[in-house]
Parts: structure tokens; sequence; C-alpha cells
């Protein structure tokens, strides 16, 4: 159900607009070609099955687990309200 000029569905249009440049801008991240041998940011050695597993490493799992705690800004507010556009 719709409300207001809304045409019915709008909602869920929304959400599966969300979930779509999420997984674009994931995939638009992913790694690719050959990666590092050692960690661009600390410069220990990646061990080759991490190599292995994730093609394009340029990190160690300690230095990626820190990059990954950072918060990340999609750019997209979807919501109608004026309250959250004026964050």
């Amino acid at each position: 159900m719709a409300g207001g000029w809304a045409p019915d569905g709008a909602v869920q249009d929304q959400i599966d607009d969300t979930i779509k440049d999420a997984v674009m801008s994931a995939r638009a991240r992913m790694l690719k070609g050959e990666g590092e041998t050692h960690c661009v940011e600390c410069g220990d050695a990646i061990p080759e099955a991490r190599r292995r597993a994730v093609p394009g490493v340029r990190t160690c799992i300690a230095c990626q687990s820190a990059l990954d705690r950072r918060p990340v800004n999609t750019g997209f507010n979807r919501r109608g309200n004026k309250d959250s556009q004026l964050r």
C-alpha cells in the first residue's frame, strides 16, 4: 500500500535499489589480479593460504580487520523524510 503520490510497491522499490547499490559498490571494491606477498600497510608477509583464498589481496589479516572497522559512507540517502536529509 502506497501513500500520497507514491505508486504501489514504492517502498519495496527503494529497498531493492538500496540493496542493488550496496552489491554494486561491494563488487567494485573487490580486488582482482595478482596479489601482494607483503602487506602494503605494515610490511608483514601475507600467508600463502590468504593469497590463494583472496585473489588480489594487498593487506594482512590484522590490517584488513582494522580497515574493515572504519565507518563506510554509501553516499545515498533514500529516506523520504526531511529530518534524515538534514543530517
